[in-house]
Order: structure tokens, then C-alpha cells, then sequence
């Protein structure tokens, strides 16, 4: 089983869930491509930085890993969902992993390509809208228009730009794919 990132559902709206998310930490990606693209071309480099092309960090007084790598590398477990952010420019995408919840920012290794960086995102509110399906622009944008339009109806503020999620592997029949579109929103 593959890790998945943890949540509380706070409450159920008609359309949404309203989930609190613990801080966590992702490895990311900016990357300049079509919204179909840009998952492609970030995948191998952050599929690499887990894999182990990374520095490993061992803080002082801490013991080093059980099994480290010859190269002083570390592989990291592979958790869920992949997600994707709409950059602040034009097809710009951020494409993040999201790490295991055992790994601190003390313990996650340094990445080795310089396009790869990790970082912490705060606890935070947000919405979301569970579908299954195609993972094309057209299904996430749709998503996202009738998870905003909800949001608003119920009386939310979003705050923050839309999340698109994918939980499962590229070869998992469209059918069974489990997506979400996720909008953060305001406390």
C-alpha cells in the first residue's frame, strides 16, 4: 500500500468535503509546459530525487539510516497524491510529491538536480471535490469551476490557488482513477 497524504474532514457540503491538512512536506518542481505536460516532465526528475538522487542529511546527534545507500543517498517511500499547481505565469505548473509523514524537514535528503526543491507547507483549510475519470484539463477544469462555484455558495472565502490531485498509477484504467480538485480556503 502506498502511503496517502493525511486529512480530517472537518464537515460535508453539498459537492465538497472541507478537510484540514496538517503542515507536511513536498518535493517540487516548477515546470514551464501544457497543462497535460507538465506532469510528464516533472515526473522523472522527482521520481529520481525519491529514488535516491539526493544528499542524505544527518543531524548532528542523530544516528545515520539503517541501510544508506553506498552513495549517501537516501530512498524515500512514495506516497499520494501527486499534485499539480497552477504557476503564477501561463503554463506554469508546480508538480509536487508529497513526502511520508515519518520525514522532517531535519530528515528529508537535498535534492541533487537544482530544479528539484523541497519544502514545508503549513497546516491549512481547504476544499475538496473527489471524482473519477481521465486526467485531462477538461475533467480537472470543470472540477474546478463547480468546486469554486460551491465553495462560494456555501460561504467560503478561497484563499490560494487550486490544487489538482492524482492518486493512482498512469496504468489504472481511467474508471478507477480516484482525482480531486482541492481549493484552499480562508479559517
Amino acid at each position: 500500500m502506498t502511503e496517502q497524504q493525511p486529512y480530517r474532514v472537518v464537515s460535508r457540503h453539498p459537492g465538497f468535503e472541507l478537510r484540514r491538512y496538517p503542515a507536511h512536506l513536498v518535493a517540487e518542481m516548477q515546470v514551464q509546459a501544457s497543462f497535460t505536460r507538465a506532469p510528464i516532465e516533472a515526473f522523472r526528475p522527482l521520481a529520481a530525487y525519491i529514488g535516491g538522487a539526493n544528499r542524505a542529511r544527518h543531524p548532528i546527534g542523530t544516528a545515520a539510516p539503517a541501510l544508506p545507500a553506498a552513495s549517501g543517498s537516501e530512498k524515500i517511500a512514495m506516497t499520494v497524491p501527486v499534485v499539480q499547481v497552477e504557476g503564477e505565469r501561463p503554463g506554469a505548473y508546480l508538480i509536487q510529491f508529497v513526502m511520508p509523514v515519518a520525514r522532517t524537514a531535519a530528515t528529508l535528503p537535498e535534492p541533487v538536480d537544482p530544479r528539484v526543491r523541497t519544502r514545508e507547507v503549513p497546516a491549512h483549510l481547504a476544499a475538496a471535490m473527489r471524482f473519477s475519470g481521465r486526467w485531462t484539463e477538461q475533467a480537472f477544469s470543470q472540477r474546478a469551476t463547480m468546486l469554486g462555484r460551491s465553495v462560494t455558495a456555501a460561504g467560503l472565502q478561497p484563499t490560494g490557488a487550486i490544487r489538482y490531485a492524482r492518486y493512482d498509477l498512469p496504468w489504472t484504467p481511467w474508471f478507477l482513477r480516484r482525482n480531486e480538485v482541492v481549493l484552499p480556503v480562508v479559517e
